[in-house]
């Protein structure tokens, strides 16, 4: 039988919207990727930034979860509530250690998962204006920062094991005993709960963020889980997650936001991506995409007295410099103390970055990965600058014999120096190659940088 016009243009049109779909092509908005791009510009320069994780579980300082994994009610939770009172907080030391270490923007954790805010919303009385503090310490947070000129991010957890309405599921605090039980069971645990007015107390928090503290660069919600079988987890429908970000956009068109609200299927639902607490060498499956890992100084968030797996300096680097090479972004964090500091290691910590950033950071900053034409030396990793035309080669292992072979550098080379003083480096052509030749002894940095001027 043959199609009339009208069915062949319906059938055509339900093809094309569904090969949009399988491509990613849902929109929110209306923006192009040149504004994208644009919109991004400060961000993809910047390459380096600093998380703060700090809220009420700084004081038992045994894990930023430890509501849920010690299973507390919110009744015995409540003395970290009544006993907190950062009297060492001063946010201009904490902006001038972040910009000494090179970073270019900051995101404080506004409300974590527990629940308690540090800023002074009009819809809780969870918040820090209500405990010994008698502070809004967001604000303080935004005008410290932005006095250094460091961009502002704030991180908000859409969930909340505090709040009444917020659902129980598997990683809340009163979750089921049982890991087999059932969403009947989960239905009746949940009976007086509501989870359309916990969206709506999200919806108006994240309001008040987004216009109480004039223009926000950067937000960072967190996160998405899905249900799996019995099971119980949170998505997009839970938070409400197209309206959410439709607000956001509206309130502030030019914020970044990353991509925890479970929108994968609209093409502008997140402008990056988040691979969290991964190895160096996994970030190359990320090049050519969008992305900051989020990586932290020890095994937690929050400030974890007795934990001992802090990264040394080498470790720290390598993070920085895999992170720009495949083309993306690094953002470390710390975990305040309970009165409101940053504890010796955090500070040795980013005293140690501070000194490689100041001789180094033009390796990083608007840097992404070598074009293919410029294969990588042994023993190193690469960054670009496209901009001035330059090539840094970082090198993890200083070679025994102080000479540094550039495989096909020929003709690719003009001029070659360290980047920590540009002293010159005397190079010459072997066949295709180039070899460098290096001091016998190496710098004093971990990790020094050669810096090539291209023709």
């Amino acid at each position: 039988m043959r199609s009339s016009f009208r069915e062949t243009f319906l059938l055509f049109a339900f093809f094309v919207m569904m090969a949009g779909f399988a491509f990613g092509q849902k929109k929110l908005g209306n923006e192009t990727i040149e504004q994208k791009t644009k919109r991004m510009e400060w961000w993809t320069d910047a390459r380096f930034g600093m998380f703060i994780h700090w809220g009420l579980y700084a004081l038992p300082a045994r894990h930023e979860w430890i509501k849920m994994r010690e299973k507390q009610t919110n009744e015995q939770y409540q003395k970290y509530f009544d006993l907190f009172n950062p009297d060492q907080f001063d946010p201009k030391l904490w902006a001038k250690e972040a910009k000494a270490a090179g970073m270019k923007y900051a995101i404080l954790t506004t409300k974590h998962h527990e629940g308690f805010c540090l800023f002074d919303s009009k819809y809780t009385d969870y918040k820090s204006t209500n405990t010994q503090a008698k502070r809004d310490l967001v604000k303080e947070f935004v005008d410290a920062f932005r006095a250094e000129g460091i961009k502002i991010g704030f991180y908000y957890s859409l969930l909340d094991w505090h709040h009444p309405d917020f659902t129980i599921d598997r990683i809340h605090p009163q979750r089921l005993n049982n890991i087999t039980d059932t969403a009947a069971a989960y239905k009746d645990a949940n009976k007086n709960r509501d989870m359309a007015v916990y969206r709506k107390y999200l919806y108006n928090q994240v309001t008040e963020l987004l216009t109480g503290y004039g223009k926000i660069d950067l937000l960072w919600l967190d996160y998405s889980y899905a249900t799996k079988g019995n099971l119980l987890g949170k998505g997009k429908d839970d938070w409400g997650s197209v309206a959410l970000l439709k607000q956001v956009r509206k309130l502030q068109p030019n914020i970044i936001v990353n991509n925890r609200l479970d929108l994968t299927e609209y093409e502008d639902g997140a402008d990056f991506e988040t691979p969290e607490q991964v190895k160096p060498e996994e970030l190359a499956k990320f090049k050519g995409k969008t992305f900051e890992t989020c990586q932290t100084f020890s095994g937690s968030w929050g400030y974890y007295r007795d934990e001992n797996t802090w990264k040394s300096q080498r470790q720290l680097l390598d993070l920085l410099i895999s992170s720009v090479s495949n083309g993306g972004n690094l953002i470390l964090n710390v975990g305040p103390t309970a009165r409101g500091e940053f504890d010796y290691r955090a500070k040795n910590a980013l005293d140690s970055l501070a000194d490689w950033m100041h001789a180094n950071s033009k390796s990083i900053y608007k840097c992404t990965y070598a074009p293919d034409e410029y294969k990588v030396p042994e023993g190193s990793k690469l960054t670009y600058n496209a901009d001035i035309k330059r090539l840094y080669v970082h090198l993890y292992n200083y070679p025994s014999d102080a000479k540094l072979l550039l495989p096909g550098y020929k003709s690719k080379l003009k001029y070659a120096q360290f980047l920590f003083d540009n002293s010159e480096l005397k190079f010459e052509v072997q066949g295709d190659d180039v070899v460098i030749k290096l001091p016998a002894k190496k710098p004093l940095y971990e990790i020094p940088v050669i810096e090539l001027v291209l023709n």
